[in-house]
């Protein structure tokens, strides 16, 4: 790639956000297969943004579904601190979600509500 495509291709917001992802879910050891029920892609598709030949969609369902990951990331590593700490939190039982985290968020309402418990938590910080 050249210097002038790879300053283009750091402003895009699609190629920030998929490698963004990818990024996120590999330190918190969410293998793609649970990616890509996250996103609601198909496998096919997530293997294809991970290895970089498809970007997600600005706008896109997926797109946003992946944003609200990002910040569930961001969110979790400010709280606990270590990518260890956050890989035990989302395979762990929690009461205050009424369920196991990484189970929860396959779903884009339990996506949306531990997003939501953990900006809470992290506001009483």
């Amino acid at each position: 790639m050249k210097a002038a495509e790879a300053r283009q291709a750091a402003r895009d917001p699609a190629a920030i956000l998929s490698l963004a992802t990818t990024r996120a879910a590999r330190l918190l050891g969410v293998s793609q297969a649970t990616l890509a029920d996250v996103l609601g892609v198909s496998a096919a598709t997530m293997s294809r943004i991970t290895s970089g030949q498809k970007m997600l969609a600005v706008g896109s369902k997926p797109f946003q579904l992946a944003a609200l990951f990002v910040r569930l990331f961001r969110a979790l590593d400010a709280i606990v601190g270590s990518d260890e700490a956050a890989r035990a939190w989302l395979r762990g039982p929690n009461t205050g979600l009424g369920g196991i985290p990484i189970e929860l968020i396959r779903d884009p309402a339990g996506l949306s509500r531990v997003v939501d418990y953990l900006d809470a938590s992290r506001a009483r910080l």
